[in-house]
């Protein structure tokens, strides 16, 4: 598979109750680039994502992560290079310890235990909660189950890694490690979020969502000053924008 590229072609997705999500949403995004998603609630950017994981299969249209179209023959493919993130880190946790909840990943790819035992502890070392790994995941604050969550995807070594919200209800000091970890992170990110100023400081790309539908995707630094798009889109300037330094 080549990994080159991730990329929607008139894609629609209507609901069961027949609520449509995306209407014709069309981008390419290439291996390496950090892409904020971004628009208000209902704007169709946690949909997005989950067709870009086979967790939703378009109505309409084509979805593509590399040469490989996201169709249910193809899932197992799919997932073996890309990681989802959920919004919500008890979607991920479910395992005794968070070593256990990392390692699930990796055993389920049937790779040797030392290859196993090595990804735990470079995806722990990695999100800076080594000293956690063998902690029950209920008993830790929200931003080390955010840290934990990330390492379970980590683990699995992916090319692609989708985060839905990853910044939502982590402390200022959590925040901040997250968006160092993100800023390091070489492969290919895409960030669904309501957080402007993380997308500022991670995401050279910004697409803007509104009804389902890219309504802009460019560089990050002008759309988000561009008052009038954002409001708009139902979002306000980032904080740094208004003179505020969010999370430091």
């Amino acid at each position: 598979m080549s990994h080159h590229i991730v990329s929607m072609q008139g894609v629609h997705f209507v609901y069961a109750d027949g609520h449509p999500a995306l209407n014709g949403v069309d981008f390419t995004i290439h291996h390496g680039e950090a892409v904020g998603i971004v628009g208000a609630n209902g704007a169709g950017k946690s949909t997005l994502l989950l067709h870009l994981v086979g967790l939703l299969l378009a109505t309409e249209g084509m979805v593509r992560v590399g040469d490989c179209p996201v169709t249910p023959k193809t899932l197992v493919e799919i997932r073996r290079h890309v990681g989802f993130v959920f919004q919500d880190p008890n979607d991920q946790l479910f395992m005794p310890t968070v070593a256990e909840d990392v390692a699930f990943g990796p055993l389920n790819q049937h790779l040797p235990e030392a290859e196993v035992d090595r990804r735990v502890k470079a995806a722990l070392d990695c999100v800076g909660i080594a000293h956690l790994a063998d902690r029950a995941p209920h008993r830790l604050s929200g931003g080390e189950r955010r840290a934990a969550a990330i390492a379970t995807v980590l683990a699995l070594d992916p090319d692609i890694l989708l985060l839905d919200e990853p910044s939502s209800a982590l402390d200022p000091a959590s925040r901040r490690r997250l968006i160092g970890w993100l800023s390091s992170f070489t492969h290919t990110r895409i960030i669904a979020t309501h957080d402007l100023d993380l997308v500022l400081e991670v995401c050279p790309r910004t697409i803007v969502l509104q009804g389902g539908k890219v309504i802009a995707d460019g560089v990050t630094e002008e759309l988000l000053a561009d008052r009038g798009l954002l409001e708009g889109a139902g979002l306000e300037l980032p904080l740094r924008m208004q003179g505020w330094t969010p999370g430091r």
